[in-house]
């Protein structure tokens, strides 16, 4: 038996607050236990979380989470007492009153396994001697705990395995994929005996098709498959993938929007190969630098870049790194509440945001998760990435040499969005003020590894003097963009260069012109008819950064020279390092050039492919950037030339591909969407609809008496409907502010029903670690915004009701006026709105035993869009009492079903 440790726990929700000693657990109120957590150390979870239920944002104590973090590295684990106890092997408490005590016992059970020896042992007890310097709150206790090992442990930076270096591989061979051969394949993925799927093996015997040689350059053959939900895409594609993998000797990359079907996805892959050594080799997920944990920068925050708090996460992380899958900080397995529990989250200090990368020149080079999964993606079969990942290696990549040329898109529906993204254009202070850091580095009292051009370049500039040449140039240009303190500068009306003074006639004009002011989006206004000042402004500006952009193509230029000279200090090491610079000067040679073009239209007549617009972004009603910003109206333009024209494969797939055109409509917006429209060969469909049977499984209601605008009526709604669901609720807003204030009123009420309720933008928790929980607790509800409108997938019980506060329409801004009047006006707003509920609709059934309703609360729902719900779905306009109802009903069918079974 554990024996429990001497503190107190401290456990509050929104249903109350319980403390829990060695006298036993007690209810008590919010003035004592802020008292007692300020008087003695206590065992929390979570306690960001809890401060916010206490009012007491500085909260601290000894997290549980913390220490599990420490104790299981990279282990999974649903960050409530019901996902702690079960990690643990704990009984789940029955009701929240006994929470406090199973902390208690948490932490006894954590404390005592730390005394043996478990999976994570190597490396606890020498971290442990340097987080008890940094006074961390667990370190008295982990100390105690944990054996001084008899042999010296390895320190992470030589326990890492290194990769090898390897021949470029040989380019594919043109083979073609017989249906046959793809059933087989599929059959072989879904076992023997499983039911047979009629959609599933048409899907598979269409997406063969796809993998044949294109007849002709810069026409892939392309594929635009609807699948509806319970088809099993993901198996469909794979099976064809696969095969034409291993037959032709590449890769297939398969594409996603959201980190979720990226994990999914990898987990699937299991099927195609069960041996998981062999799995490791033949699938690599891939991610964007920013997502991958740097060890430079981590070496920096432990060897002191790191103070405080921020210090003790640094070892936290470092514990993980060495028992990291494949070191991949946002939606791997690091927790991801982690970083929460730190308040002012410096992880995102340890990944290489910057693009400041040294390649070569750094001492973990062969050790570097990045370069690791760069390099496996080169010999792998299936290589699983994201939509912004591919469209940015397509335009500017490092790898053109494994550029993909066989790509399956799923959540395709998100291509549009993903190229609006990636092939944006912004001017604006912050993204100015990065630059300026990349090239001259830190200034004044900045600490960290910074390093500007001169620094990471030195022996080129010693050995080139035309290069060194035109790195001082650059870093003289350079002083002309914003530097720290340039917002309060323009908004004091004394600007620092020509780009600050930029920046604040930007301001003044969007501020004269804006016509309201919104604190959540900030203001706008269409870059058109410019007043004088603004216009000379801009042409100070475009001389600024036309002197800024001279000397960064000679640069280029240079460093493109030293690698044909080939000098003797020119080894292996400092080739790619330089090779790195090239490929990370490109970037912001085309970015000033963007800015350059972008300022070059200013006072001019328009551009009809791009749009053009000036902004103040704000944050609680204070300006936190300003600029001028450029998306192509059709984004899908740029992505058909970057991405589809060099591909000789491309399958785009979606539950609601023709979602803009209703379920059962045309494919003019799916073509429009997904670039296929500028492709002369076009793209063939493939549609197959779902299985389930939304006659029985579902309804939809429109509920008519809720009035438009009245927060209270609003809130009242969620809450009975929350109730009459018992949970498993999830609620999808438009606007932050009207989630917090319905979160805000129903919260307390909806504890007292032993129904818990979590929102975005209110929890300190990131979004991924809050489906987690949500899906964990079938009683629990989830407030958010468009973020979770297709990217959760909670199958069973865990999810029975979704409720719109109302029709999504697109928020008018001056991108949305513009694509509105190019797409046809009210037409194109309708398609945005019928994806969305298409998408949104698609959470609410994922299985054959699932059943749901999914609610509207708008009475003046026009019935055109109701075609965005699947042939068959109830579809009624109901009084908000007739609502509750009838989701009381069908949840009560729901569990009468589960009973019989």
């Amino acid at each position: 038996m554990t024996t429990l440790l001497p503190h107190p726990a401290l456990y509050a929700s929104h249903g109350g607050i319980w403390i829990a000693d060695e006298h036993g657990t007690r209810g008590v109120g919010r003035g004592e236990a802020i008292a007692r957590a300020g008087e003695t150390p206590m065992i929390l979870l979570n306690a960001p979380l809890v401060g916010q239920r206490l009012g007491y944002p500085e909260l601290s104590g000894l997290d549980l989470l913390e220490l599990f973090a420490f104790v299981h590295p990279a282990r999974f684990m649903v960050p409530t007492v019901k996902g702690l106890a079960e990690t643990l092997g704990l009984a789940v408490p029955a009701d929240e009153g006994v929470s406090a005590a199973l902390l208690r016992e948490a932490a006894a059970v954590l404390v005592a396994r730390m005394a043996g020896d478990w999976p994570e042992r190597e490396g606890a007890w020498t971290s442990a001697q340097t987080l008890s310097r940094l006074r961390w709150t667990w370190a008295p206790t982990v100390v105690k705990a944990i054996p001084q090992p008899e042999i010296a442990e390895r320190w992470l930076f030589s326990k890492l395995p290194e990769w090898e270096e390897k021949p470029q591989r040989n380019p594919p061979r043109p083979v073609s994929i017989s249906a046959e051969a793809a059933r087989e394949r599929l059959d072989g993925m879904t076992g023997a005996g499983r039911e047979t799927r009629p959609g599933q093996r048409a899907y598979t015997e269409a997406a063969a098709l796809a993998f044949a040689p294109r007849a002709r350059r810069d026409e892939p053959n392309m594929l635009l498959a609807e699948a509806g939900t319970g088809i099993g895409k993901t198996l469909a594609y794979l099976s064809p993938a696969s095969l034409w993998a291993r037959q032709a000797g590449g890769a297939v990359w398969i594409s996603t929007f959201t980190k979720a079907l990226q994990r999914q996805l990898d987990f699937e892959t299991r099927r195609l190969f069960p041996d998981p050594a062999e799995r490791s080799e033949r699938v690599v997920v891939r991610k964007g630098r920013e997502n991958y944990l740097c060890l430079l920068n981590l070496e920096d925050a432990l060897q002191g870049g790191f103070s405080g708090r921020a210090a003790i996460l640094a070892h936290l992380v470092a514990r993980w790194a060495a028992y990291s899958r494949d070191g991949d900080m946002v939606g791997g397995d690091l927790p991801g509440w982690l970083g929460i529990l730190f308040r002012r989250n410096g992880s995102t200090a340890l990944t290489d945001r910057r693009g400041e990368c040294i390649y070569a020149g750094c001492p973990h080079y062969r050790r570097c998760f990045i370069e690791r999964a760069s390099r496996a993606s080169a010999d792998a079969d299936i290589v699983i990435a994201n939509h912004a990942l591919v469209m940015i290696n397509a335009a500017r990549g490092r790898e053109m040499a494994n550029r993909p040329s066989r790509i399956v898109f799923d959540e395709g529906h998100h291509i549009f969005d993903a190229a609006d993204s990636v092939f944006a254009a912004a001017l604006t202070g912050q993204e100015a003020i990065e630059l300026r850091r990349w090239i001259i580095g830190p200034e004044g009292s900045t600490r960290g590894r910074r390093r500007g051009l001169a620094a990471r370049l030195a022996d080129v500039a010693s050995y080139d003097t035309e290069g060194g040449a035109a790195i001082a140039a650059a870093g003289h240009a350079a002083q002309m963009l914003p530097g720290d303190g340039w917002l309060q500068r323009i908004g004091e009306g004394e600007p620092f260069g020509a780009i600050e003074a930029l920046l604040g006639a930007i301001r003044g004009t969007v501020y004269a012109r804006a016509e309201a002011e919104d604190a959540g989006y900030g203001l706008e206004t269409e870059a058109a008819e410019l007043d004088g000042p603004l216009v000379d402004a801009a042409a100070a500006g475009a001389t600024a950064l036309d002197a800024l952009l001279r000397p960064l193509v000679s640069l280029g230029r240079r460093l493109e020279a030293v690698l044909e000279d080939g000098p003797d200090w020119l080894d292996g090491p400092a080739r790619a390092r330089i090779e790195g610079a090239i490929a990370s000067l490109g970037w912001r040679r085309d970015t000033v050039a963007a800015w350059l073009a972008m300022l070059s239209r200013m006072g001019g007549p328009s551009d009809p492919d791009f749009v053009d617009w000036l902004a103040v972004n704000r944050i609680d009603g204070r300006d936190f950037d300003v600029g001028l910003h450029r998306h192509w109206l059709d984004p899908t333009k740029p992505f058909a030339e970057a991405a589809l024209k060099p591909a000789h494969s491309v399958i785009v797939t979606s539950a609601t591909l023709r979602g803009g055109d209703g379920l059962q409509g045309g494919w003019h917006s799916a073509e429009a969407r997904t670039g296929a429209a500028h492709l002369s060969a076009g793209a063939t469909h493939f549609a197959a609809v779902s299985p389930f049977d939304y006659a029985r499984q579902a309804q939809v209601l429109v509920v008519t008496d809720v009035k438009r605008g009245d927060v209270g009526q609003l809130a009242n709604a969620y809450a009975r409907l929350i109730e009459a669901s018992g949970g498993g609720t999830l609620g999808l807003f438009t606007a932050i502010r009207r989630l917090r204030t319905v979160h805000a009123r129903i919260a307390d009420r909806l504890a007292r029903e032993g129904l818990a309720l979590y929102a975005q933008h209110v929890d300190p928790i990131d979004t991924g670690t809050l489906v987690d929980i949500f899906r964990d607790d079938p009683r629990a509800s989830l407030l958010g915004t468009d973020a979770l409108r297709d990217g959760v997938d909670v199958p069973g019980d865990s999810l029975r009701t979704v409720i719109l506060e109302g029709v999504p329409w697109p928020r008018p801004t001056v991108l949305h006026a513009a694509r509105r009047a190019a797409g046809g006006g009210s037409a194109y707003d309708d398609g945005i709105v019928r994806a969305r509920l298409a998408q949104a609709f698609g959470r609410l059934i994922r299985r054959a035993d699932d059943r749901g309703s999914f609610v509207v609360l708008s009475a003046a729902m026009p019935s055109r869009l109701l075609t965005a719900f699947p042939e068959g779905t109830p579809i009624v306009r109901v009084t908000l009492d007739e609502a509750v109802a009838r989701v009381t009903a069908l949840v009560a069918e729901r569990m009468k079903m589960d009973y019989v079974d």
